[in-house]
Parts: C-alpha cells; sequence; structure tokens
C-alpha cells in the first residue's frame, strides 16, 4: 500500500527553513522546466564512468544485475550541470541553514534501472548521537551541518522506486540501525513530479527503493555543506583536477560554492 510523504511547498524561505529544521526536508515544486528536465536527462546519458573517481556503470548484460550508473563531480564534467550548483530556490535555503559560506561538497548524477531492490534506511551522517529526551527539549538545536538536494527527473510513482524518508526523524539522535519506524512512523515515499526538489538533513533517516518498472529514474543530487565540512571531490591526494572552461563559465558565486572561499581558519 502507498504511503506518500506530505509534500507541502511554502512560498517563504523562513518556512522552508523551518520545515528543514523541524521536518527534516523541504519541498520545492516545479523548480525545473520541461527543457532543462529534458537537457538533464541527456547530459546523464552521455556520462561515462571514470573509476578512480569512484563511479559505477553497471550493466545486466555485464554481470551487473541491474542497470545502475552514478556520476560523481558532474558539475566538473559538462558544463550544463553548473547551473544546478546555484539553482536560485534550493542555494537559498542552502545559504540559510549552513552560512552564506556554505559550499556543494558534491554533485551525483544518479540513474538506476529496472531490478534495483531496496536500500537499507539510513542516515547520510550522524555528526552528533544524543538521548532522544534531550532532543525533545526546544532549546536544543542541532546545526544543518549537510543537506542533500534531490532534483527529480521523473514523476515518481511507487513503481519506479522512490526515495523515502520519515519525517522528523533526525530528532532520533542517532542511526536508524535496524530499526524500520521512529516514533511509530515508518517510510514514506516521495511521489513528486519531474522537475520537484526535495531537500533534506544529512541525519534524516531515508532510502531508495525498488525499482519495479520498465524503465530507468533519473535523480540529480547536490550536497550542500558548511564551510568547514570537507568537499568530495574524488579522486583524491590533488589528482582531481578542476576543467578549466568550467571555472571560466561560472560565476563569482558558483566558484565560492565550487571552493573558491576567502581566507579563513584552518586555512
Amino acid at each position: 500500500m502507498s504511503n506518500p510523504l506530505p509534500l507541502l511547498a511554502y512560498p517563504d524561505l523562513a518556512r522552508q527553513v523551518q520545515a528543514l529544521e523541524e521536518d527534516g526536508y523541504a519541498y520545492l515544486p516545479r523548480v525545473l522546466t520541461t527543457l532543462e528536465i529534458a537537457e538533464l536527462r541527456v547530459a546523464m546519458d552521455q556520462l561515462t564512468a571514470i573509476p578512480a573517481s569512484f563511479d559505477r556503470q553497471d550493466r545486466p548484460e555485464e554481470g551487473g544485475g541491474f542497470f545502475n550508473k552514478s556520476i560523481n563531480n558532474v558539475f566538473n564534467r559538462d558544463a550544463r550541470f553548473l547551473d544546478y550548483v546555484d539553482n536560485e530556490a534550493v542555494v537559498a535555503i542552502a545559504e540559510a541553514v549552513h552560512g552564506p559560506d556554505c559550499h556543494i561538497i558534491g554533485m551525483t548524477a544518479w540513474i538506476t534501472g529496472p531490478g534495483r531492490p531496496d536500500q537499507k534506511l539510513h542516515a547520510d551522517w550522524q555528526p552528533i548521537t544524543l538521548p532522544p529526551a534531550l532532543l525533545a527539549d526546544p532549546q536544543v538545536k542541532i546545526p544543518i551541518y549537510i543537506s542533500t538536494a534531490h532534483f527529480y527527473l521523473d514523476d515518481l510513482s511507487e513503481e519506479l522506486g522512490p526515495t523515502q524518508l520519515i519525517p522528523g526523524s533526525h530528532r532520533a539522535g542517532r542511526a536508524p540501525g535496524d530499526d524500520t519506524t521512529y516514533n511509530g512512523v515508518g517510510s514514506q515515499s516521495i511521489l513528486c513530479k519531474a522537475g520537484d526538489v526535495v531537500i533534506f538533513r544529512c541525519e534524516v533517516w531515508h532510502r531508495g527503493t525498488a525499482n519495479r518498472s520498465q524503465q530507468n529514474r533519473y535523480l540529480l543530487q547536490v550536497h550542500y555543506a558548511q564551510r568547514m565540512i570537507a568537499q568530495k571531490f574524488p579522486p583524491y591526494l590533488n589528482r582531481f583536477q578542476f576543467d578549466e572552461t568550467i571555472l571560466t563559465a561560472a560565476t563569482a558565486r558558483q566558484r565560492r560554492l565550487l571552493g573558491d572561499h576567502k581566507p579563513s581558519t584552518y586555512d
């Protein structure tokens, strides 16, 4: 039985930030146009995996079980992705919760095909572990260290393998382990439209679900973080290099989000 996540669109930034703080996620409808959706899908199809960058491209005909393509650092692979570093509707929230000097720590293009199984419920990162009773105190407010924006490029159905999350689960103060519910609430499916965005904080319990359809699911992920959180641009040990044509095309704001910061602590 379908159990959809409530998708409430708040028109003002203050309420969007409040939703991220209290519910753990915020919903932004109709962020992308039909043309932008089509262009992103074409750009994602044209990407090829670079193993040193921890990319994956599994094909059933090669023993991969199901089609799965996950490409990192896509802002650096094709200039068409650059505009999604600082999409205004999304980056306004990121700057509000992470600070005006925040940056992206990653950008991933992800295509999953039929046969992809359910993921295990997880939190991307649990920066602080605290007793739930302490987190229930309204005087205790944990900063949002990392958030992830999901740009959905399909109309999502239960068959296509939607993202599921448990609203409010960031207040558990721990990762889910083997739990499948939080405070009696189970996973709820993000059944949104192509062009919609959901941004959620890193502690929220969530998972990808099985693709039981006959089509691929397209998703662009942009990970934002406070300035002090390290950027995740593999390959490491100084082997990652920015494409100079991308940097030349970038605006000042995009360059800052890519890591062109003013000197600060530990620099």
